[in-house]
């Protein structure tokens, strides 16, 4: 996990570090600047070292190409042995990308499996591509005639470029024949085919998520794992503690007795964890508003609520590991949300629904995972999001996503079910009354709501609640006040707003 900055047709050093310098928490490990040989480019790269940490820095440079790269590619293994072992030069998991470009395969980088952004530079093109939800952040900016290329928004602030704008998931820029999307989300299925096996099905979506579990903790140091004490970090928490080389640690925030963290110590009393906690007060999230706003990138009310508590969690888990499962992407899946409810009986608007939320999800979640999970060099890693696991989530009819249920009946959380099949899928590794429990935001669990109340009334010296409208001013004060220039940081920041969407705090 890193993060990079590239220059194209610019070929400025001092740029390029300037730039790099101000996303450098991104990979404390290693810094270094290279401008390459008889090409147009200055590549900078910093450096946090999860796979081959002995011999993995960049940029990669071999022969007349120039490779960043920020993220982890899990089939590296798999693609070392297609290509033979005797290309590569490096432990990296980063050095594959640039052979699968050199096989000269017409869809190369749809081999790639895993999280990724990354510039690739030849003597001729430069190639900038993201992998397919966006979970790695990646934008490009106009320089005169040329590209810079950066992991995050800060990096080209105080420089007033134009025309900077994020590279879609799934999709890939070439200087030589131009932007194309090589990824698309496969369309979400509504109702179940005549002779559907819900038992086998749910046999199989169980087989697919332990694959997915595995696969995402390949890696050369100790993964952790983020425990809310809800189903989806529950259930990512309990796979990795079966699948760990040893004890699994698990890290849970929250405001001290809040459900989160009560729930928390029973589900890693349940699967055994080294389970760690920290519980913050109103004081201690009025002090770290400004450092958390910064490094989102937004002012979204909804998403600083959330980044608040992930803020704490990161920082709680570097204490003593490099990587950490989280459990985003379940929602989006398998109908989470509580407006979800309004869609259990048109499963076909629900279907589209977690479809377009999927293909959102980089702009709001998994932007506020990584930035703030980066801010503290801690790598986060998602294993719903395995492209595997979606597309197998996508075939189950979202008719065993979201369904009427009994109150009474065991396998229910009330008169309509949210994430019926994964909770079905996963009974058996956790405490009934925790896998049927009624879900809770991250923010409402771990008690930031009240804490931020709190907080927002002490920074704005206010006697009364902030109204919405006001909390938001308030975020967006504390963002213009970090950047130089924060306008072109608003017009890109992630949102939940969409005309499609219905109000998460409406339901």
């Amino acid at each position: 996990m890193c993060g990079f900055v590239c220059l194209w047709n610019v070929g400025d050093e001092t740029l390029a570090t300037r730039m790099i310098t101000k996303i450098a928490h991104r990979g404390p490990d290693a810094v270094e600047v290279i401008e390459g040989r008889g090409k147009p480019v200055v590549m900078a790269h910093c450096r946090l070292s999860i796979i081959g940490p002995e011999d993995g820095s960049q940029p990669i440079y071999q022969d007349d190409d120039l490779l960043v790269a920020n993220g982890e590619i899990y089939n590296h293994a798999d693609l070392r042995a297609i290509l033979g072992e005797s290309a590569f030069e490096t432990e990296s998991d980063s050095e594959a990308i640039l052979h699968m470009f050199r096989s000269g395969e017409l869809r190369w980088v749809s081999r790639l499996d895993g999280m990724f952004a990354f510039v690739l530079a030849t003597r001729e093109r430069i190639i900038a591509a993201r992998d397919p939800l966006g979970i790695k952040p990646l934008y490009m900016a106009r320089i005169g005639d040329g590209l810079a290329f950066a992991s995050e928004l800060k990096a080209f602030d105080g420089l007033h470029l134009t025309g900077i704008e994020a590279i879609p998931p799934g999709s890939l820029f070439d200087s030589k024949d131009g932007p194309r999307r090589w990824y698309r989300t496969p369309h979400g299925a509504a109702e179940p085919e005549e002779d559907l096996d819900v038992e086998a099905t749910a046999r199989e979506l169980r087989l697919v998520l332990e694959e997915a579990v595995t696969k995402w903790m390949v890696a050369d140091v100790e993964v952790g794992a983020f425990l809310s004490g809800g189903l989806d970090s529950s259930i990512i928490a309990a796979l990795a503690a079966r699948a760990a080389p040893g004890r699994l640690k698990t890290f849970s925030v929250g405001a001290e007795g809040s459900p989160d963290l009560r729930a928390a110590r029973r589900v890693a009393a349940h699967i055994g964890s080294d389970h760690h906690e920290y519980a913050f007060t109103a004081e201690d999230v009025a002090a770290v508003l400004p450092h958390v706003i910064y490094h989102l990138e937004s002012a979204d009310v909804d998403l600083v609520r959330s980044a608040v508590p992930t803020h704490f969690a990161a920082r709680l888990a570097r204490e003593h590991v490099k990587a950490v499962l989280t459990g985003e992407g379940a929602d989006e899946l398998f109908a989470g949300y509580g407006y979800h409810h309004a869609y259990v009986d048109t499963p076909r608007e629900l279907a589209d629904e977690l479809t377009r939320s999927l293909n959102a999800m980089h702009n709001i979640n998994l932007q506020r995972v990584d930035r703030i999970t980066m801010a503290e060099s801690l790598e986060a890693r998602t294993p719903f999001l395995d492209r595997d696991l979606i597309d197998f989530a996508q075939s189950i009819p979202a008719t065993l996503k979201l369904r009427r249920t009994d109150p009474g009946a065991l396998e229910s959380t009330g008169e309509t079910t949210e994430k019926w099949i994964l909770r079905k899928a996963c009974a058996d590794l956790l405490p009934t009354d925790l896998v049927w429990r009624k879900k809770a935001q991250f923010d409402e669990g771990s008690g930031t709501v009240e804490m931020l109340e709190a907080a927002l009334m002490k920074r704005a010296g206010a006697d009364a609640p902030l109204d919405r409208a006001a909390e938001g001013a308030l975020y967006e004060g504390l963002l213009r006040a970090a950047y130089e220039d924060a306008d072109f940081i608003l017009e890109n920041a992630g949102t939940w707003d969409s005309p499609d969407r219905v109000d998460p705090d409406a339901a």
